[in-house]
């Protein structure tokens, strides 16, 4: 069975008509969600013509909480996120969901060309490489907003998903930490029309703090141990060039060390505390 769509829109007037048509023409949904996040420009309208269903915010939250707004009035057991913007195609959405019988979340990763701008896909790129590090696994596209998942799995995370522009950032981490199958469905997204809502410094900034707090989470060694051992070589390598010119070691280099080893400490305190969070969660 198709899953039920969920499509945040802020100001998609002239996009998210056009989007509900299309997807009803592909496939029959079990339903179809925009969640009307506060717009002014007669969004809802649109899109209740088109014939979705909609769900208003009375005034603008942010993308993610209109995701989680979604979630949660969504009454499919799979759900389709997909943005209103026209970026992403209808066309694709049938072969997205088509991997859920083996996969517990699909998510659409954009090619390169296909992407905004040179700065935003380079900008893309060093967040995948980052991500990949701290998952242990690469990541095609971490930021795509155009994904399919269990309503369940969804529902499981839906207390980490931030108001913001992050919630596929979220969702992808931890979907991978939390030991689920992930499968990055190659697409071709479209160049999204109007001006985007993500602004590329601030956001990007926010993008990299989610990031950390989602992986100090689920593996919060893999913060904590690469700090701790910079701070350890860096006050050993101090106290071996104090020793060798001035015959004695400085507090800088024992405050370095110490550091070090809090640091270690904290990080296995909190792979502890990780691992008794999940298995409380599990049956």
């Amino acid at each position: 069975a198709f899953p039920s769509i969920v499509s945040p829109a802020y100001n998609e007037a002239d996009t998210v008509g056009p989007l509900v048509m299309a997807l009803r023409e592909v496939a029959t949904w079990h339903e179809i969600i925009v969640v009307d996040d506060g717009s002014n420009d007669g969004t809802a309208e649109r899109a209740a013509g088109a014939g979705a269903r909609v769900i208003r915010h009375p005034y603008n939250k942010g993308n993610g909480a209109a995701v989680k707004t979604g979630l949660r009035q969504a009454t499919g057991r799979y759900v389709l996120i997909m943005d209103a913007d026209g970026q992403h195609q209808a066309a694709d959405a049938p072969r997205l969901v088509s991997h859920l019988d083996r996969y517990d979340l699909v998510i659409g990763a954009r090619s390169g060309a296909s992407q905004a701008t040179s700065l935003r896909r380079a900008g893309n790129h060093a967040l995948n490489a980052v991500a990949g590090y701290l998952a242990d696994t690469p990541i095609a596209d971490l930021t795509s907003g155009f994904r399919a998942a269990s309503r369940e799995g969804l529902i499981e995370f839906l207390h980490l998903l931030p108001n913001g522009f992050s919630t596929p950032t979220t969702t992808t981490l931890a979907f991978i930490k939390a030991g689920y199958s992930v499968r990055f469905e190659p697409i071709d997204a479209a160049r999204r029309q109007g001006h985007s809502k993500i602004r590329l410094g601030p956001d990007g900034v926010r993008f990299f703090l989610i990031l950390l707090k989602v992986i100090t989470i689920f593996s919060p060694l893999k913060i904590f141990l690469p700090v701790s051992a910079a701070a350890f070589l860096l006050g050993a390598a101090y106290a071996a060039w104090t020793i060798a010119t001035q015959a004695h070691v400085t507090n800088s280099s024992v405050l370095l060390i110490l550091m070090s080893l809090v640091f270690l400490l904290v990080g296995l305190l909190s792979e502890q505390i990780s691992s008794l969070r999940f298995e409380r969660r599990r049956p």
